[in-house]
C-alpha cells in the first residue's frame, strides 16, 4: 500500500471537468485507488465519478490518496501531480 496527501488548489476543486480528468487518469491504473479528506473516515473509489463528487472536495481541501496493487506508487504519484497542476486552471 502506498499513500500521499496534497491540497486541492484549483478554484473549482474536484468538481465537473477536473473530476472527469481525475477519473480518466485513475482508470488507467490497475491498483485499487481511494481518495478521502485528511482527518475524515469517508473515502471514495478514485475511479468512480459519483463517489468522488459525493466527497465535495473544494479548493483548500487536504486529500489523501491511497493505492494498493502492482502500480500503486505510479498511480498515487501521477494523481498527486494532476491535482498539484491545478488541472490546467490558473
Amino acid at each position: 500500500m502506498y499513500a500521499r496527501s496534497t491540497i486541492v488548489a484549483n478554484r473549482t476543486g474536484l468538481h465537473a471537468r477536473p473530476a472527469s480528468d481525475f477519473i480518466a487518469c485513475a482508470s488507467k491504473f490497475k491498483s485499487k485507488i481511494t481518495i478521502k479528506r485528511v482527518g475524515e473516515d469517508d473515502e471514495a473509489n478514485a475511479k468512480s465519478i459519483v463517489m468522488l463528487l459525493s466527497l465535495g472536495l473544494g479548493q483548500g481541501t487536504e486529500v489523501l490518496l491511497t493505492a494498493k496493487g502492482e502500480d500503486e506508487v505510479e498511480a498515487v504519484d501521477t494523481l498527486i501531480e494532476l491535482i498539484d497542476s491545478k488541472f490546467g486552471e490558473d
